[in-house]
């Protein structure tokens, strides 16, 4: 099953070649780099947590969310590639 580009392995966007290859790489490695990504997240949240506040923290990140879409598309693109990289290199 392939997302948006079918069979073209050059085409679509870094989104749909992660998914791509989150569903045709070995289960195990990909639980753990989720797992990985999940932990990250966590430790972020926390650690902005305590510099802003839990009820701040939402409504920066509401901001940052409407008036820098462009910034975190492109972040979540680099996360893409990176994290795509490093479970095909893993995966061999």
């Amino acid at each position: 099953m392939l997302y948006e580009d079918e069979d073209d392995f050059f085409m679509g966007s870094p989104k749909s070649k992660f998914f791509d290859i989150l569903f045709h790489a070995n289960q195990d490695l990909v639980k753990m780099k989720l797992l990985e990504i999940v932990d990250r997240y966590s430790a972020m949240e926390i650690l902005l947590e305590k510099q802003f506040g839990i009820d701040a923290l939402e409504g920066l990140i509401s901001t940052v969310l409407m008036d820098e879409t462009d910034s975190v598309v492109e972040h979540n693109n680099d996360l893409f590639i990176s994290t795509m990289g490093e479970i095909l290199t893993q995966n061999e």
